[in-house]
């Protein structure tokens, strides 16, 4: 029942959704429904927990892990506590069965109940983490649009399945901004995946920019990289406005949220050229009032297309 008070989180469970303040994009902003929310700060959890898994982030003391029933020996082996996490997310689709083991999954369960959420779109973030794990390199364009479709695409689809307004078309639209925004945020994170060893630009892009992996460990950009991430950005933004008329296509609160997340894409864009495309020293951050003045013009062009 959507009345029933939740139960108060652990600290493991807390430390993960605090990070929600750190993210690019409002998560579950204050002008949404409490039941929305309430709902997309489930979710959240849920895909900052599997993402935490796959970098290695989870908080100190292995409880993530003791929840799974991984044992303390192989909490740091990302892949056994991916494969954990799997299991225990099938339990919350599995209504005749154990309830889940992992807060973050236990608080998900109404969730997927009360808005008939399907199984595929969880799955895609642990398929995307998995691959984390064994791909630190994307050869083509179409590869890591390939990965894009399963670490960023579902979340777009769970906030329209959680707002009851999918359809094919705004899927179709939803899979374009939600795959630009994770492009602009490699673009932003180059150093820090770096440090990782991964790298998320192509590699036919960087042979035809002539940028070796030496360039992006540089602590400013040359102008190949400079070149390389103008051509990844452009290629960004086109996706962006391929997805926007999704803004138009939904009224109310969500038409905001969903301008917001456009919005946010657009200004991030606008700081790294800002920065000369110049990403290597950190990642460029846009100013708040950059941000709303392009909340503003995706709100004036959905109104105008509407």
């Amino acid at each position: 029942m959507t009345g029933t008070p939740q139960a108060r989180p652990d600290a493991a469970s807390r430390t993960t959704l605090d990070k929600a303040a750190d993210e690019n994009f409002p998560v579950a902003p204050f002008f949404l429904p409490r039941a929305w929310r309430d709902d997309l700060m489930a979710v959240y959890g849920y895909a900052r927990l599997v993402d935490d898994i796959g970098d290695g982030d989870l908080a100190p003391g292995g409880a993530d892990a003791a929840y799974l029933g991984v044992d303390a020996a192989r909490a740091d082996d990302r892949p056994a506590v991916l494969d954990a996490f799997e299991a225990d997310l099938r339990r919350v689709f599995d209504p005749a069965g154990p309830a889940p083991g992992h807060p973050l999954l236990r608080a998900l369960t109404p969730v997927v109940r009360r808005r008939s959420l399907t199984p595929e779109p969880f799955l895609g973030l642990i398929e995307a983490n998995r691959q984390d794990q064994l791909v630190r390199r994307y050869e083509t364009y179409e590869d890591l649009l390939a990965y894009c479709e399963l670490s960023a695409n579902p979340v777009g689809r769970l906030v329209l399945g959680i707002t009851g307004t999918a359809s094919p078309e705004r899927l179709r639209r939803s899979d374009a901004v939600c795959t630009a925004l994770q492009i602009i945020e490699h673009l932003q994170d180059v150093t820090e995946d770096l440090g990782r060893d991964r790298i998320y630009l192509p590699a036919e892009d960087m042979k035809r920019f002539h940028v070796t992996d030496a360039d992006l460990a540089a602590a400013t950009a040359n102008a190949s990289v400079r070149a390389l991430i103008a051509f990844e950005a452009e290629r960004a933004g086109q996706l962006l406005n391929e997805g926007t008329p999704l803004v138009g296509s939904v009224h109310g609160r969500l038409k905001l949220l969903l301008a917001g997340f456009v919005a946010g894409g657009r200004a991030a864009l606008a700081s790294i050229a800002a920065a000369g495309h110049d990403v290597l020293p950190g990642p460029p951050k846009p100013t708040k009032p950059r941000l709303l003045r392009e909340v503003g013009a995706v709100l004036r062009s959905a109104h105008r297309e509407g």
